[in-house]
């Protein structure tokens, strides 16, 4: 402003000059508002916001030292130690191996004193006998070669009446020249274990002795991608159809294409399927038309068809955005500290549930938080310029109302997506080492042995024997066995 300019205004009276200082103030604030959110976003973390630990900024070793120590020392001041010490700690549970059977044991070997520990005086071989109950000590080894090979010979007869030769068929056999066990073993490395094609080679022929070609090794994927796939469509049908289920998306690609991963998880159960985005559509898509369920997930903008009564918001991702706000100024600051308790008294209640199993209780003890926490919302979306920070959040939890406490009346209904993130964990590392698969025989793969791998995993059920009894069930033309 000129000189010019800030005299004409002051000649203009008193009322001009007030009113021209309450815009500058009013600009003024309004850009510490904005410089504020700025330094927010750019401070955020994995714990205030979406992005993933690997994308936080690498802490100092002081940094985390400093952090390990607040953390003794809080867990010193629950326990009521002055000083907590390295190690296990008195009353913590062994976790020593368990002896196997004489049954299990491949060969035992007796040990047997030379000589006499107190006089020196040796002892002879026909002294040399179990008397007492020994000591057992156990050794897991490997054998030198883990494959055995079997030739089958197919012989030609001749008919005697039409001269005629035939030869005999394979049969349960198959024209694989890889057993069920090798084939179930190369896929259950493959998926669960995330080994590549190529790593994979060599590591069959490191440990099995055996020799198999990158494009062997994918022969197998695709044999076993056919194989899985009515087991799959079973579980799908399946999963669709429980009371309640996790759902939740992550990134994927197809030659380089941006493609979504989705998974739909219950307790004992989980499929996957990769499709063109995380839009509504994909998700109306794979709930299908008659699916009336509970889903817990997100906030994501594509779960907003389902209705409130419908769903069950994540408590966890609300937790994480109360602790952003709580790292806000003034009345955000509040706003989030107040969620923060609330947020940490429904999780005690929720947990207390878990040991007394008592819904009425449960409903009980919730409405308090529930009342709390209507409140603090209402409060919080009231318009105030204040509450600009956080009116939004505020308000679009309002709306959801009844989505944030469906677990308190539904049975099987949990308050956190943990279930589903869970599932992906192992997917999205996956991605990183794999970027994707390159056609569209590789994304069905993808979908079917993850979703067998991770439904043994919740059912502690055998990856490796499942896959052998697959292939087995297939050379033997029996039905495929179920995944769930």
């Amino acid at each position: 402003m000129e000189r010019s300019e800030a005299e004409a205004i002051y000649d203009s009276g008193r009322e001009a000059c007030v009113e021209f200082l309450m815009r500058l103030v009013d600009r003024q604030l309004r850009s510490e508002e904005r410089l504020r959110a700025l330094e927010q976003k750019t401070s955020a973390s994995s714990r205030t916001s979406s992005s993933p630990p690997s994308q936080d900024v690498p802490k100092t070793r002081q940094q985390r030292r400093a952090e390990a120590r607040e953390k003794a020392k809080e867990l010193a001041r629950k326990e009521g130690q002055k000083k907590r010490e390295a190690g296990g700690q008195p009353g913590h549970p062994g976790a020593g191996r368990e002896l196997l059977g004489e049954d299990r044991m491949s060969e035992i070997v007796d040990h047997y004193p030379d000589d006499c520990s107190g006089c020196g005086r040796e002892f002879t071989d026909s002294e040399k006998v179990p008397r007492h109950r020994p000591g057992r000590h156990q050794v897991a080894e490997l054998p030198a070669t883990a494959v055995f090979y079997v030739e089958h010979r197919t012989h030609r007869l001749r008919c005697p009446g039409c001269l005629k030769r035939t030869r005999a068929r394979l049969g349960t056999v198959g024209e694989s020249p890889f057993g069920p066990g090798l084939q179930a073993a190369v896929v259950a490395l493959t998926a669960r274990n995330r080994i590549s094609r190529r790593d994979l080679s060599e590591l069959v022929w490191e440990l099995f002795g055996v020799r198999i070609s990158v494009g062997a090794i994918d022969a197998i994927c695709r044999r076993t991608s056919g194989l899985l796939a009515g087991p799959h469509a079973q579980l799908t049908s399946e999963v669709l159809g429980s009371a309640a289920i996790n759902i939740d998306e992550t990134g994927w690609y197809l030659a380089g294409e941006n493609r979504t991963m989705w998974t739909a998880t219950t307790a004992h159960a989980a499929i996957f399927t990769i499709v063109e985005d995380r839009h509504r559509d994909q998700l109306i898509e794979l709930l299908g038309p008659d699916f009336k369920g509970v889903v817990t997930s997100d906030r994501w903008w594509a779960y907003d068809l389902l209705d409130p009564e419908q769903r069950q918001a994540c408590w966890s991702h609300l937790q994480r955005d109360f602790r952003f706000h709580s790292e806000g100024l003034a009345a955000q600051q509040q706003f989030g500290e107040a969620g923060l308790a609330l947020t940490r008294r429904l999780f005690e209640t929720w947990h207390a549930y878990q040991e007394h199993h008592d819904r009425r209780r449960l409903a009980r003890e919730m409405k308090p938080i529930q009342n709390e926490l209507r409140q603090l919302l209402e409060h919080a979306g009231n318009g105030s310029t204040r509450h600009r920070q956080h009116r939004r959040f505020a308000t679009n939890l309002l709306k959801l109302w009844p989505a944030l406490w469906t677990f308190v009346t539904i049975a099987g209904v949990t308050p956190t997506n943990n279930a589903a993130e869970r599932s992906l964990r192992g997917p999205v590392i996956h991605r990183k080492l794999s970027h994707g698969n390159q056609s569209n025989d590789g994304e069905r793969f993808t979908e079917r042995s993850l979703s067998a791998s991770v439904t043994c995993r919740l059912q502690r059920r055998s990856l490796l024997a499942y896959l052998r009894e697959l292939h087995a069930a297939h050379q033997a033309g029996g039905a495929l066995p179920a995944l769930i």
